[in-house]
C-alpha cells in the first residue's frame, strides 16, 4: 500500500469519525445541568416579527391547521383563506419564544408515548402502519387511536427547530412535555404550550357588532313567511314597540321585545366555512335589521348537522342615511350655537367689552356643517356608505357557525312575546248533573 493509498484512507478514516461523533452527540441525552432554564427555542423572540406562517401537524404527516400570512394578513388555509385570530396567533408564539426548559426528560423512543412526545410522522394506528426506517417496531410507540401531540412549525425565521408538543404536565406541578424535531432528549417546557388541533379555533371569531341602541327596527321572518317586527320611533325611545298586535292580546311586558334588538350585539362564530361549500338550503329563517344611522343587515338563518349557520349580506337605506346625516349636521350646529352662548356669557360676566365678545365668539370653531354643508353632507354620505361596503366585502361568500343563543334571536315567534291566552274552563255537558262535593269521612256537613 503506497503512502498516496495511506493517506487517503486516514482523510476518510477522519471524516468518518467526525461524522459518527456528530451523529452521536445530535441524539445524544443532553445534559440536565446545561438543558435547565434555557429558552426552549432559542432565537425566536427576536424573529417573531418575520414569522410568515404557522402549522400544527398531527399523526400521519396531516397538516391539520396552517396560517399563512399574505398582503390581505393572517389566513386559514383550512377555511378557505378566512382570516385567522392574530391575537390568539400572537398569543401563542409569544408562549412559544418565552418557554424555557423546566427539565429533561426521556431520550428513549419506547417511552415518548408516555409524555405524549412520539413523532407525528408514524401512523397511529391501522393495519399495515410502518414506522421510519430508523427506528424498528420494537422500539416505537404503541398504536395509539387517540394520541394528542402534534408538530409545530414556524415559517419564515432561520434555525427554529419544529416541536413536538406533548402532554401537560398537570399531575407534576404545570408545564408541557415536548420534543425538538431531531432530538432525542424529550424535555419538560414551562408554560401550557398545547395547540388546537381545530382550524376552526384559530379563526377571527367577531363577525358583526351592532349595539341594540343603535337599532331602529327588527324583522324576522319564519321559515313559513310569518313575520314578526318590532320598532323604535326615535333612539331615545326606552322600549321596542310590536307592530301589528292581534286583536285582544298585550306584549308580555313593556320590555318584552327588547332582547331581539341585540341580536348583532358583539356576534361571533364558532367556525365558518365557504358558502359554495355550505349553502343556505331552501327553508330558512330570515331577520332583517335597520339601524338609525340607515344601514341594513339581512341574516339567514338555519340548522344542518345539528349545527345552527348563518349568512350575513349588509346594505344600506338611502332615506334613512340621510335622515341621520341631516340629524347629525343639526346637532353639530346646535353644540355650536350653545359654545358660541357660552363664550360669549363667560365675557360678559367678566365685564368684556364688544370687541372683547366678538373675538370670544370667533374663536368658537365652526363645523363642517356650518363651514360648506353641502361638502360636509357629501363626505358623510361616502364616509357611511364605504363602511357599509366594507363590511359587506368582508361577510359576503361565508357560512357562519353560530352558538345555538345567537341562533335563537333570529327564530323568535310573535307568541313569544305576547302574553299568554287565559286557560279556557270546559263548560258542563248539557243536561249534566252538578258535582256533589267529596266529603271527608267524619266530618259534619257543611250548612248553607
Amino acid at each position: 500500500m503506497n503512502a498516496k493509498t495511506l493517506s487517503a484512507l486516514a482523510i476518510a478514516t477522519a471524516v468518518a469519525l467526525v461524522a459518527a461523533i456528530w451523529i452521536h452527540s445530535a441524539n445524544a441525552p443532553v445534559s440536565e445541568e446545561s438543558a435547565k432554564d434555557k429558552p426552549l427555542l432559542p432565537g425566536l423572540r427576536d424573529q417573531l416579527n418575520k414569522v410568515d406562517a404557522f402549522t400544527v401537524v398531527g399523526a400521519g404527516d396531516k397538516a391539520l391547521v396552517t396560517l399563512q400570512r399574505s398582503g390581505e394578513g393572517w389566513q386559514v388555509a383550512q377555511r378557505a383563506n378566512y382570516p385567522a385570530d392574530v391575537a390568539k396567533l400572537r398569543e401563542y408564539l409569544y408562549k412559544l419564544a418565552d418557554a424555557r426548559v423546566l427539565d429533561t426528560k426521556t431520550a428513549s423512543p419506547k417511552h415518548y408515548a408516555e409524555l405524549g412526545v412520539e413523532d407525528v410522522s408514524i401512523e397511529k394506528c391501522g393495519p399495515g402502519r410502518s414506522f421510519p426506517d430508523s427506528r424498528d417496531q420494537a422500539g416505537a410507540q404503541e398504536c395509539d387511536p387517540a394520541a394528542k401531540n402534534v408538530l409545530v412549525a414556524i415559517g419564515g425565521v432561520n434555525a427554529v427547530p419544529k416541536l413536538i408538543v406533548g402532554l401537560y404536565n398537570g399531575k407534576g406541578g404545570g408545564g408541557t412535555f415536548v420534543r425538538r424535531e431531531g432530538e432525542a432528549q424529550s424535555l419538560l417546557a414551562s408554560g401550557t404550550l398545547l395547540a388546537d388541533k381545530d382550524p376552526g379555533a384559530w379563526i377571527r371569531k367577531d363577525v358583526i357588532d351592532i349595539d341594540a341602541a343603535r337599532i331602529k327596527e327588527v324583522t324576522l321572518t319564519s321559515s313559513e313567511g310569518k313575520p314578526l317586527r318590532i320598532y323604535k320611533e326615535q333612539a331615545g325611545d326606552a322600549n321596542f314597540k310590536i307592530a301589528d298586535l292581534p286583536k285582544g292580546r298585550e306584549p308580555a311586558s313593556d320590555f318584552a321585545a327588547n332582547g331581539l334588538a341585540s341580536g348583532l350585539s358583539n356576534l361571533r362564530a364558532d367556525d365558518v366555512a365557504a358558502a359554495r361549500d355550505v349553502p343556505a338550503p331552501e327553508k330558512i329563517f330570515h331577520a332583517r335589521y335597520l339601524t338609525f344611522d340607515g344601514r341594513i343587515v339581512d341574516v339567514s338563518a338555519w340548522e344542518t348537522d345539528a349545527k345552527a349557520r348563518a349568512q350575513f349580506t349588509v346594505s344600506s337605506d338611502a332615506a334613512q342615511l340621510e335622515a341621520d346625516v341631516a340629524a347629525a349636521q343639526a346637532r353639530d350646529k346646535a353644540a355650536y350655537e350653545t359654545a358660541v352662548a357660552a363664550a360669549r356669557l363667560k365675557v360678559v360676566e367678566a365685564k368684556g367689552d364688544d370687541a372683547a365678545i366678538a373675538k370670544a365668539q370667533a374663536d368658537v370653531v365652526r363645523p363642517a356643517a356650518l363651514v360648506d354643508p353641502a361638502k360636509d353632507r357629501a363626505e358623510r354620505l361616502a364616509a357611511a356608505n364605504k363602511s357599509v361596503e366594507d363590511l359587506n366585502d368582508r361577510l359576503r361568500g361565508w357560512t357562519f357557525t353560530v352558538p345555538p343563543y345567537v341562533y335563537a334571536n333570529f327564530h323568535r315567534s310573535l307568541e313569544d312575546l305576547l302574553k299568554p291566552l287565559p286557560t279556557k274552563t270546559a263548560a258542563p255537558a248539557k243536561g249534566a248533573k252538578p258535582v256533589s262535593p267529596i266529603i271527608p269521612s267524619g266530618a259534619a256537613p257543611v250548612r248553607p
